[in-house]
């Protein structure tokens, strides 16, 4: 990269609004093995909005609860510890996202690529050994946010991409690299980096493309997830190419993507999930 385009980036990047604090500390407990559902609790009940967005998709007809739930300690009690984490950071991604962009990226349709990726990455999380379902979770949510800076913040550029990619059949990152220098791994990695995301969560960003891929497990989990996300027509990030599983992918997974798609079964709860946190 040239060093203005790298300046105009970090410009973009540094524009971009910070991660609310409640859920730079729901980040932080993810982290701590000590920390309790009453922690996270706590944290949540001290955010009106994030507390009544939980309390509005517990009640939805979706999960179908006995009675309705009026705290997060309840919520936490039905649901889970880690599914009231899963919504408290995918209500602090929705709102970072632009209502609508002058580049004709469609919002909605990314949400629910971002958050389909995310649930299926958490799933596949199970079948490696060293990687913790709830990061991959994250990283699965925020693998293409890197397209949002450029939504936002060089629409005109980022149009330019999209239309080469649907017109050319060219992935988007290729599309991107071509037409502007950069791709929004790029980007999206930066921005993770200034949000003080955890370095694994930073290298999975980056490094989630064949091009220059890195052999771990938590890539391999959201790589895979990012293409039998757009295989399934799960949402669509502005990127309708999918790529094979390189063999280092097929080998920690068990399979081709063909084959890891048969394994897991009815993935359509997971996507209603997905369309559920989508209306926050």
């Amino acid at each position: 990269m040239s060093p203005e385009l790298t300046q105009k980036l970090a410009a973009a990047v540094d524009a971009m609004p910070a991660f609310p604090k409640s859920v730079q500390r729901i980040l932080e407990l993810t982290r701590d093995v000590n920390s309790t559902p009453k922690d996270l609790v706590d944290v949540i009940d001290k955010d009106p909005v994030v507390t009544v967005k939980i309390l509005k998709v517990v009640n939805s007809a979706y999960y179908s609860l006995p009675k309705q739930i009026t705290s997060i300690g309840h919520a936490v009690v039905y649901l889970g510890f880690n599914t009231i984490k899963n919504l408290a950071l995918s209500i602090a991604a929705i709102g970072m996202l632009p209502k609508d962009s002058a580049s004709g990226f469609d919002v909605q349709k990314y949400l629910l690529h971002s958050l389909a990726t995310a649930g299926i990455a958490k799933l596949l999380a199970s079948r490696v050994k060293n990687t913790d379902a709830m990061d991959c979770f994250i990283a699965g949510l925020l693998h293409d946010f890197g397209k949002v800076v450029f939504a936002q913040l060089m629409p005109n550029e980022f149009r330019g991409a999209l239309e080469k990619s649907k017109n050319e059949g060219v992935s988007l990152h290729a599309a991107m690299q071509q037409t502007i220098g950069a791709d929004h791994v790029v980007v999206g990695a930066m921005l993770v980096e200034k949000w003080r995301f955890a370095p694994h969560l930073i290298e999975t960003i980056r490094y989630q493309h064949t091009a220059d891929f890195r052999d771990t497990d938590m890539i391999a989990c959201v790589f895979a997830a990012n293409q039998i996300s757009k295989k399934l027509e799960f949402g669509f990030g502005g990127n309708s190419c999918i790529e094979e599983f390189p063999e280092s992918v097929q080998k920690r997974l068990g399979g081709d993507l063909d084959q890891v798609i048969a394994s897991l079964g009815d993935l359509n709860p997971l996507f209603e999930e997905a369309k559920i946190f989508a209306k926050l």
